[in-house]
């Protein structure tokens, strides 16, 4: 009874934090002095343009091998010429905004917590508070709409990144030329495939940099407590990015 009462605690202090982020984003800051772009900037560089050389490998080397695989089937029913459709609507709808989603994940939301938790422990975020600072407004909004607008950028980078390394595959293994394959690839991609794409990854930023700074801001127990919410941030976020993931799937195939 008591891990029940403990687990609605945290969902209603979790809740109280998506509200506030949401208040002193959107609302908030046209009442009073809101956030810093500086700060927002300096998160975007950190958790986006930092990101990329990882999110390049990932993709890179996941489109090369999807491309292996699709093109070892179709092979068998004469239609490996459909490889660069078949990996650009994987990438744009699916593989491009979750592994992107993943990556940050334990790259950028570990971070935001560690550096949270590591402040709630040396005791700043009170002294915050205690000089009237908001700390939601000053550490939370920063980083929440540094990844609402970089995990979508990075997500279309991915796509790129994943299509052209299909691309390799069908060039170098099947002897496909270029103008065809991304003409193909164009031809199958359809608006829709974008917008499914770009609003998870959307929805993916904001679970990631909530998950992480809730789990920042919450910190109990020293140096031994930052490791373990370090740990609970990654594992709680992709747990939700799946989730999320499927819910978004459900919803679109009906759309």
């Amino acid at each position: 009874m008591s891990i029940v009462i403990l687990y609605l605690r945290h969902l209603s202090s979790f809740f109280w934090l998506v509200k506030q982020a949401l208040y002193w984003t959107f609302i908030g800051s046209f009442k009073k002095r809101g956030f810093s772009f500086r700060e927002v900037l300096k998160q975007m560089n950190l958790a986006g343009v930092n990101s990329c050389p990882i999110v390049f490998l990932i993709a890179l080397f996941f489109g090369l091998t999807l491309a292996m695989l699709t093109a070892y089937q179709l092979k068998k029913i004469g239609s490996e010429l459909l490889i660069g459709a078949l990996v650009g609507i994987s990438f744009t709808r699916e593989l491009g905004p979750l592994l992107t989603a993943i990556v940050v994940a334990g790259r950028v939301g570990a971070a935001f917590t560690a550096e949270l938790g590591t402040m709630k422990v040396a005791e700043e975020i009170d002294a915050l508070e205690t000089i009237g600072v908001n700390p939601v407004r000053f550490l939370v909004v920063p980083r929440f709409l540094a990844l609402l607008v970089m995990l979508p950028c990075l997500t279309i980078f991915s796509s790129i990144i994943g299509i052209l390394g299909g691309f390799l595959i069908g060039k170098f293994s099947l002897g496909i030329e270029a103008g065809y394959y991304f003409k193909r690839t164009l031809e199958a991609l359809v608006l829709k495939d974008i917008f499914t794409g770009l609003v998870k990854s959307f929805s993916f930023g904001a679970i990631i940099s909530l998950i992480g700074c809730y789990q920042g801001i919450t910190v109990q127990g020293g140096a031994e407590g930052v490791g373990r919410s370090t740990t609970n941030s990654v594992v709680v976020s992709m747990i939700l990015i799946i989730i999320v993931d499927c819910l978004w799937n459900t919803v679109f195939y009906f759309l």
